[in-house]
C-alpha cells in the first residue's frame, strides 16, 4: 500500500468502480484536458504517453469506410481524426464530463462523430456492427471484470474485424507512481491483482483501476475468441522529455510504460 491512508488496495466490483470511475472523470475531465489536451491534440490519434501515433504505425490497418468503435474515448480525438481518414467512427466513454470535452472539441474542429455514453461491459449496439475497434487507455483498466468487455468488442465485430488497445504495461505495477528515482524500486507483487483503490474518509471508492498481467491479458482476448497478431511495447522516444503521471524519460528509457494489444477476430471458415 502507498503512503497514504486513502489509497489501498482491495477487491472491488464493477458496480463500485462504474460509480467511482464515472464521478472522477466527470470531476477531473477539466484538470486532465487541460494537462494533457495538448499532448493527445483535437484531431490525432496518439495510443501511449511515449507518444506513439497511428498515422505512423497503422496498427488499425485500413480505415477508409471502416465503421470504427472507439471505447473510452475521452475527447474523442482518436475519433475525429479516424473521420479524417475516411474512416466512420463512434465514439463512446462512461464520463459526460469527458464527453462534454468530445462535443466541445467538435465545434473547435468542425469534425463530428457520433458520441455514446454508455458502459463498455453493455455495449448498445447490435451484433457485428463494427468492422474495427479501439481504445487508447480507455474503458480496460477501469472495469473488475475486463474479460467481459472482450467478450462484449468481439460480439459487435464482424468477422475479420480488428480490436487494438493500449494499457498500461503490466510490470509498471511492480512500482510506485513515481517519474522519478523513487519510481525505479519495485515494491508491489506482479502477481497481486488487487486494484489500486483511491477512497473517501468512509471507505467508499472514488477512483478505481485494474491489473492484469500479460498473461492474463492474453487469456482475456483469446478467451473471447480472438487471435493475438501482436503486442506492441513501446520504447522511449528521443528527443521526448515530457512527464505525464508516472512516465518519465527517466523510467521510460529503462522499462516499458505502454503495452498496445492487436487482436482480430478471426473470419469465417
Amino acid at each position: 500500500m502507498d503512503d497514504d491512508s486513502r489509497v489501498t488496495r482491495r477487491r472491488v466490483g464493477d458496480a463500485e468502480a462504474r460509480r467511482a470511475n464515472r464521478r472522477w472523470w466527470d470531476a477531473d475531465a477539466d484538470d486532465y484536458q487541460a494537462e494533457h489536451g495538448a499532448f493527445l491534440g483535437d484531431l490525432d490519434f496518439v495510443w501511449c504517453p511515449e507518444g506513439v501515433r497511428e498515422a505512423d504505425v497503422e496498427l488499425l490497418g485500413a480505415l477508409p469506410g471502416r465503421r470504427v468503435l472507439e471505447l473510452g474515448c475521452g475527447a474523442a480525438a482518436a475519433a475525429r481524426w479516424l473521420a479524417t481518414q475516411g474512416a466512420r467512427p463512434v465514439a463512446l466513454d462512461l464520463s459526460a464530463g469527458m464527453l462534454r470535452h468530445a462535443a466541445l472539441a467538435a465545434a473547435r474542429t468542425g469534425v463530428r462523430v457520433p458520441l455514446v455514453q454508455a458502459d463498455a461491459l453493455a455495449l448498445p449496439f447490435a451484433d457485428q456492427a463494427f468492422d474495427t475497434a479501439c481504445t487508447a487507455f480507455g474503458a480496460i483498466p477501469f472495469v473488475a471484470d475486463s474479460a467481459a468487455v472482450m467478450r462484449e468488442v468481439f460480439r459487435v465485430l464482424r468477422p475479420g474485424g480488428r480490436w487494438v488497445f493500449s494499457v498500461t504495461h503490466p510490470m509498471r505495477w511492480i512500482f510506485l507512481d513515481d517519474p522519478g528515482e523513487g519510481g525505479l524500486t519495485a515494491v508491489h507483487s506482479y502477481f497481486d491483482r488487487s486494484p489500486y483503490v483511491e477512497q473517501d474518509e468512509t471507505g467508499t471508492a472514488t477512483y478505481v483501476e485494474q491489473h492484469r498481467t500479460l498473461g492474463d491479458r492474453i487469456r482475456e482476448l483469446v478467451g473471447a475468441g480472438f487471435r493475438l497478431l501482436d503486442l506492441v511495447e513501446p520504447e522511449w522516444p528521443e528527443g521526448h522529455e515530457g512527464i505525464w503521471g508516472q512516465w518519465s524519460p527517466l523510467r521510460g528509457r529503462l522499462f516499458p510504460g505502454s503495452a498496445i494489444f492487436v487482436a482480430e477476430k478471426p473470419a469465417r471458415g
